[in-house]
């Protein structure tokens, strides 16, 4: 055999296999697609199975909400439940929305303001200001819940809305400079901040002129996460208001609360105390992820 004939020989068995490996190759990418499927599969049916539990179980009469009855359908279904959770919860659905309207909004600029000022128009000692900011996000809620109250008390501040919108936009700041700091240093380029510079502009002319309208996805980070975090807390709420002129959480605890619990306007009150925060992540969450990545590449 000579050499030209044993190269020919080699290449052909070489594309022979070829197609082989390919097929195991794309087998084992099926394989590989189907378990995944399967696992997200699994995911979804271990997450949506309360939520079945909590939707069909809102349509039932009192009568029809036992532990026996949780998974079957309702032998009558009721609006009734939803008419008596939403007849305790209206009040408080208004003063939760005047609560995390306002402090997811004024904690978002002030975060803003901060990680601008820390992130691209630096000053000796930004890194230490910076790490002292970030250390209130380390500090339990609990730990400092009576001292906070207290420090109300003596600053005469009347307990409600206003005493929570002070709380929450203090322990927002933190969290909203840290993504706020990291955003800038990413998306803004130190030549704009320079160039600004150049031309006259201050700090806050810079800030207004040239920040803000290039901080929109950070923006949306921030509002959806505190507007998340105001409206599902119950612990500030539990001690810096009262049962009249607390938030939607306290109102849905006192739904649930009571020597005989009915079930379902419970599951009724959780669904409707739910929806404001699944509107704003539907009306946001387009810009929610990618914001979020763009903080996230340089901190």
């Amino acid at each position: 055999m000579t050499a030209v004939e044993a190269a020919t020989g080699q290449a052909a068995a070489a594309i022979r296999r070829k197609p082989q490996r390919g097929v195991i190759s794309d087998g084992s990418t099926r394989r590989s697609r189907t378990v995944r499927y399967l696992l997200l599969l699994l995911f979804l049916l271990f997450i949506l199975t309360p939520v079945y539990v909590v939707v069909i179980g809102s349509f039932k009469t009192s009568s029809d909400t036992t532990a026996a009855a949780q998974w079957s359908l309702p032998e009558t279904w009721t609006l009734e439940p939803w008419r008596k959770a939403w007849d305790v919860l209206q009040p408080y659905m208004v003063r939760s929305l005047s609560l995390a309207i306002p402090a997811a909004i004024i904690s978002s600029l002030i975060g803003s303001a901060n990680g601008f000022v820390l992130a691209r128009w630096r000053f000796p000692g930004a890194n230490l200001v910076f790490a002292l900011i970030l250390f209130g996000m380390f500090i339990p809620y609990q730990a400092v819940m009576l001292p906070l109250r207290t420090t109300f008390q003596e600053l005469d501040v009347t307990r409600g809305v206003p005493t929570l919108i002070i709380a929450h936009v203090i322990y927002g700041i933190p969290i909203c400079t840290l993504i706020f700091r990291n955003y800038y240093a990413t998306i803004v380029p130190n030549e704009i901040i320079e160039s600004a510079r150049v031309d006259g502009a201050g700090l806050i002319q810079t800030y207004l002129r040239i920040i803000l309208p290039i901080s929109i996805s950070g923006f949306v980070v921030t509002l959806i996460w505190q507007f998340t975090s105001v409206w599902n807390d119950f612990l500030f709420a539990l001690f810096l208001t009262q049962q009249n002129n607390g938030p939607v959480t306290l109102g849905l605890a006192a739904l649930a609360g009571g020597q005989k619990v009915d079930y379902a306007a419970s599951m009724a009150g959780a669904l409707i105390t739910s929806i404001p925060t699944l509107l704003v992540y539907i009306v946001l969450g387009r810009w929610f992820i990618g914001g979020l990545m763009a903080g996230a590449l340089k901190g």
